[in-house]
């Protein structure tokens, strides 16, 4: 799918191969080394990042949107719980290049992804955040996700503690 916003150029939204897992590490190192929204610290290879794309396309979808020839950002949904009573429930995760946030291109990328899941007779997506972060929380709520969960302090990166919250969209 195409769209054309006013003064952007052609952008697209696809699945994920294999192949766009650089460009998807580049993306998501930003976030490991520069911010909290991951409390993942150490960058991620490559090679470690085609590995839990493989895990998750076994089931899932995972895409990617471009933008002016260049991965702007992806989406993708893992499972929420392994047991066996929340095979309808996923997590989503978004992540877009830096230089990309604030133009749209996250609204179509988890819209996308929402459709995709819905195909997939998904019935629950769950979206969390670290705190602050109002670009997400702003994210969520256009899309239609209601906050269900705020915990207090239970994440720790660069020296203090984080919050992190959840919000949830029926399918």
């Amino acid at each position: 799918m195409s769209f054309d916003g006013a003064g952007m150029d052609s952008r697209s939204i696809r699945g994920a191969t294999r192949a766009d897992a650089a460009a998807i590490s580049a993306i998501y190192n930003h976030y490991v080394t520069d911010t909290i929204v991951t409390f993942e610290e150490h960058p991620v290879a490559a090679t470690d990042m085609q590995s839990r794309m493989d895990a998750v396309l076994a089931r899932f979808p995972w895409l990617v949107i471009e933008h002016a020839g260049e991965i702007a950002g992806y989406a993708y949904a893992s499972p929420w719980k392994t047991r066996i009573g929340y095979r309808f429930a996923v997590e989503s995760s978004i992540y877009l290049a830096p230089a990309r946030v604030g133009h749209g291109l996250g609204s179509a990328l988890y819209a996308r992804l929402l459709e995709g899941l819905r195909a997939r007779s998904i019935h629950c997506v769950i979206g969390g955040a670290a705190l602050p972060n109002p670009a997400s929380v702003a994210l969520h709520e256009k899309l239609g996700f209601t906050m269900v969960a705020h915990f207090r302090e239970n994440g720790f990166k660069f020296g203090r503690w984080i919050d992190v919250a959840y919000w949830q969209r029926m399918l």
